[in-house]
């Protein structure tokens, strides 16, 4: 399964907000399977939510947009991908309901907005805070705010699968160009993934969906690199 992540808000592009949110669903989603293919930042402009929206739907299997939820006037993501996938906006009863019952809101008391939906759209309801998300076609709508971005995953995470990969790091004290002729090694001898990310060390990551393969790749470089 090949998703695509969407981070919404100006303030992430500012460089106001640091965006931990990407991280976090990237990690989650590859745990269940998922292939995370894409993640992309965009500013609070209908237009440009509702293009990448659009063009990842059809690319992907699925597509996770955070940010831009409410009925304040940079809150705009509904209408953005309403738009991506050519529905009309309007107030969603079912979670009208549920502020009323579970949220211990009244209606007349609801910012105007604040339930709107594409048409048809199955809505997330949001157990931290007010604003809705919703799943309509193959995009997911969720808040931007961490702990309520969080949440509401939990509500969908199961429509998320995949063949599940096995990971092992290794830490090399060497330069990254020195360990190229191993990596192709490990790719070739095993028929694993490598990434390389140098820093203080470099961080080699072996992967692949044999477990087995994993282990005898990380141990077959473990004697044959510098290690910590």
């Amino acid at each position: 399964m090949n998703v695509a992540l969407v981070s919404v808000g100006d303030e992430l592009l500012s460089g106001d907000t640091v965006n931990t949110n990407a991280a976090w669903l990237g990690e989650r989603l590859t745990d269940r399977g998922a292939n995370v293919e894409r993640a992309t930042t965009v500013p609070d402009r209908e237009a440009d939510i509702a293009r990448v929206v659009n063009e990842y739907a059809a690319e992907y299997d699925a597509v996770v947009v955070t940010g831009g939820l409410g009925p304040t006037h940079d809150d705009l993501t509904i209408e953005s991908v309403a738009a991506a996938v050519g529905r009309e906006v309007e107030p969603n009863e079912a979670v009208l309901q549920w502020l009323a019952t579970e949220g211990g809101y009244q209606r007349e008391d609801l910012t105007d907005g604040t339930a709107d939906l594409p048409a048809g759209a199955r809505p997330l309801h949001n157990t931290e805070g007010v604003a809705p998300g919703c799943v309509v076609e193959n995009v997911y709508v969720l808040p931007g705010v961490p702990a309520e971005m969080k949440a509401m995953f939990e509500q969908v995470e199961g429509d998320f699968e995949g063949e599940t990969s096995h990971v092992a790091f290794v830490v090399v004290d060497e330069p990254e160009s020195a360990l190229l002729d191993r990596f192709e090694e490990l790719q070739e001898r095993f028929g694993v993934t490598v990434g390389s990310y140098p820093g203080d060390h470099v961080r080699v990551k072996i992967q692949s969906p044999d477990e087995e393969a994993v282990d005898e790749a990380a141990a077959w470089l473990r004697e044959n690199a510098d290690v910590l």
